[in-house]
């Protein structure tokens, strides 16, 4: 077991940045995975609060992001200010050069792809 997190596109609308679920009808495709990266789960639990989320654990849901979401994502990863974000299953995020680079072209992609009319989001099972 451990911290397994996602950034999927769909063409799915939410009516609430959190809490969604993509009908199965709709096209749905994982474009990004991270393994144990907890400081920037800890990044997307604030923002899943802050927009309204309410599972306690912040576990198994969603929260969509946008490009003013990503945007702000990408100063905190390059002022090196990710919260720091323990839990049992979560590991450690080493913030090497290497998982900034992945991040940073995480959120290049994901800009790109709202701008072509997806919706993108996170979610994360742990």
């Amino acid at each position: 077991m451990g911290l397994d997190m996602y950034a999927n596109h769909t063409k799915f609308k939410p009516e609430s940045q959190v809490d969604f679920q993509v009908p199965e009808e709709l096209e749905n495709e994982e474009f990004q995975y991270w393994r144990k990266h907890p400081n920037l789960h800890g990044w997307m639990a604030e923002l899943y609060r802050k927009t309204g989320g309410s599972d306690e654990f912040f576990n198994c849901v969603n929260v969509q992001l946008t490009e003013e979401d990503l945007n702000n994502l990408e100063k905190t990863i390059k002022d090196n200010e990710l919260p720091g974000t323990m839990g049992f299953f979560f590991g450690e995020s080493s913030g090497d050069e290497e998982e900034v680079n992945e991040d940073l072209a995480f959120i290049e992609n994901a800009k790109r792809l709202i701008q072509e009319g997806n919706t993108v989001y996170y979610s994360s099972w742990w």
